[in-house]
């Protein structure tokens, strides 16, 4: 009887292709309606080109304004039915995958914007603002409101002043963060790190001053806390797997690391590495760090942003940005975590590639139109500040995995998504090879 031999490395290089797919094109296994499962590529481009058709020659084409509005709502329209049809799946498949194809092209238009800004000048930039929000002309950002004045004078009314929309948003912020991060040990040292951000960058940004009251106990103990505790527990409820970003179960020790490092310069058994291994305990804290930078960056993108091109906090803008930048970072970081986590997976999924670049583009818009603001830098600020996210995200990471090193039972795999690499293939004669 004959049989069929696969060579071990054909079937690693196929885990690894099937463990990419898995994030960034998830296939839907489970269909209880086929209906909206079933391609209707036909269906969707004669309703496109009906409505297409009815809107170009139905509506009024006297005003320029309303001319190119209508075009642009156009173009994006087409575009994100393009990407309902050729765009990836992503991570996530619920509550469908033409909707986390959407959210990809979004995040692609989104970017083509940002590029676009960074290409003009300041004034031009205005003008746009001011086309789309004529009131934007009569606010300044010195208008806004002032926290850190007269820290001294503690009293019940003034502690409820400061309990205003901007606290609610504070909460429902990190209840969304604490659903997307699912670890306990990493949002509170995000939080923690903020309030450094904040004395960091105050010396540019007034809005970040604020009393110690404010924000040890209002900011971090009652609206960051009750937000990372309610965030998880929506995880708990909805039975979400928690991810296991300091793990220690699938990194090697030091001498393995260093074996594995001297067997890459042996050409008869050259292996492919990665620059961030999971196998390799350096590559983990660093690819955790790198997170808490990352996510301190979008953090300050959002407060500069709003600085830079005089927006109030409540206006539709800033609002429309929270809300995109959350739907793009929500596949973001499931792919981040797997690339990093997973042996399997050897390259980053897409969502997250399109977001790393939103959110360098950002930074570069700030820098770019707020030369005037990033000239009164404080360059030791700075410094003293990147130590900091490097000194608290090592202490995260060692606290985390002392913490399962003598609680290991709140170590499972199956509280983890991470696919790991079969340990054995098996052969039609029952015969096994590691």
């Amino acid at each position: 009887m004959s049989k069929t031999l696969e060579h071990p490395r054909n079937i690693s290089m196929r885990h690894r292709l099937d463990s990419f797919s898995t994030i960034n094109e998830k296939p839907v296994d489970d269909i209880s309606v086929k209906f909206f499962y079933n391609p209707h590529t036909i269906t969707l481009l004669l309703a496109s080109l009906g409505a297409v058709v009815y809107f170009a020659f139905v509506r009024d084409t006297s005003n320029v304004e309303n001319n190119i509005w209508a075009g642009i709502l156009c173009c994006c329209f087409f575009f994100l039915v393009i990407s309902i049809l050729a765009f990836p799946n992503g991570p996530f498949t619920r509550p469908h995958p033409a909707i986390w194809r959407m959210v990809f092209g979004m995040s692609v238009l989104y970017l083509l914007g940002c590029l676009f800004i960074l290409f003009q000048n300041y004034e031009t930039v205005k003008n746009f603002l001011y086309w789309f929000y004529p009131k934007l002309r009569d606010f300044h950002i010195d208008m806004d409101k002032e926290y850190g004045v007269n820290c001294s004078d503690i009293t019940v009314e003034r502690i409820w002043s400061h309990m205003d929309v901007f606290a609610v948003g504070h909460f429902l912020g990190w209840m969304f963060k604490a659903v997307l991060m699912r670890h306990m040990g990493i949002l509170w040292a995000i939080s923690m790190m903020w309030e450094f951000t904040e004395l960091a960058f105050a010396h540019l940004l007034p809005n970040f001053i604020e009393c110690w009251w404010d924000a040890l106990i209002l900011d971090v103990l009652i609206c960051n806390g009750l937000g990372i505790w309610c965030g998880l527990k929506i995880c708990k409820i909805l039975e979400m797997r928690e991810y296991r970003w300091v793990s220690i179960k699938d990194i090697h020790t030091t001498s393995g690391k260093i074996k594995r490092a001297v067997l890459q310069f042996t050409p008869e058994s050259w292996t492919s590495v990665r620059w961030l291994d999971p196998k390799c305990s350096y590559m983990r804290i660093f690819a955790l760090c790198q997170l808490v930078l990352f996510w301190q960056m979008s953090e300050l993108n959002t407060f500069f942003l709003k600085h830079v091109f005089e927006l109030p906090a409540s206006h539709p803008l800033v609002t429309a940005r929270l809300v995109l930048i959350g739907l793009f970072v929500a596949p973001s970081v499931r792919q981040y975590y797997s690339y990093v986590t997973d042996t399997t997976c050897n390259r980053v999924g897409t969502q997250c590639w399109v977001y790393g670049c939103i959110m360098v583009s950002e930074s570069l818009i700030c820098i770019k139109h707020g030369q005037e603001l990033f000239e009164r830098t404080q360059v030791a600020n700075i410094i003293v500040w990147l130590a900091v996210q490097f000194i608290l995200s090592l202490i995260c990471v060692i606290g985390c995995v002392m913490y399962h090193r003598y609680y290991p039972e709140s170590l499972t795999r199956d509280a983890s998504p991470v696919k790991t690499k079969p340990s054995r293939i098996k052969f039609e004669d029952g015969d096994k090879s590691e």
